[in-house]
């Protein structure tokens, strides 16, 4: 691999990963000060197992992208896919404010489906220029779904 592509492989997680992290930071305190008094559904996983789980999901969307910008494709394709990759990742960034530090349950879940969307399209996107980067989103889109029923559940329980 040339030292070009390394570096967009080093950016590409690290975009990822920051976007994550930074999102977790500003709402961290959140999580301990207000959600735990929520009313939540039987099937809310351990608190613990968010992390890991975003971990994993910001690491195979920063590999994806990877996989997508070094591709060979046509400019059109590749300005669409970058294009629903930041706005995807804008969402996701977005959600973690709506729902943890504003405390807007309902407007996350807005925000949450459109997230789901956007996701559903940027598989749509990827899977025009490398299947498998798009496949690698399979686990992020499900994540998701399991996350907008979480919302939903809460949202309705408070």
């Amino acid at each position: 691999m040339s030292i070009t592509k390394v570096l967009i492989f080093i950016a590409c997680i690290t975009v990822t990963l920051a976007v994550g992290g930074i999102a977790g930071v500003a709402t961290a305190t959140s999580i301990n000060n207000w959600y735990v008094y929520l009313q939540k559904p039987w099937f809310n996983p351990p608190n613990y197992l968010f992390g890991p789980v975003w971990t994993i999901l910001y690491l195979l969307m920063g590999i994806s992208f990877f996989m997508i910008l070094t591709t060979l494709s046509t400019a059109k394709k590749r300005t669409s896919a970058v294009a629903v990759f930041g706005i995807q990742l804008a969402l996701n960034f977005a959600w973690s404010f709506i729902f943890f530090k504003y405390h807007q349950l309902g407007w996350a879940l807005v925000e949450i489906i459109a997230m789901w969307i956007s996701i559903f399209t940027m598989i749509i996107v990827f899977s025009r220029i490398n299947k498998i980067a798009a496949i690698m989103q399979i686990p992020y889109i499900s994540w998701v779904s399991f996350a907008t029923l979480l919302n939903l559940a809460i949202w309705r329980l408070n």
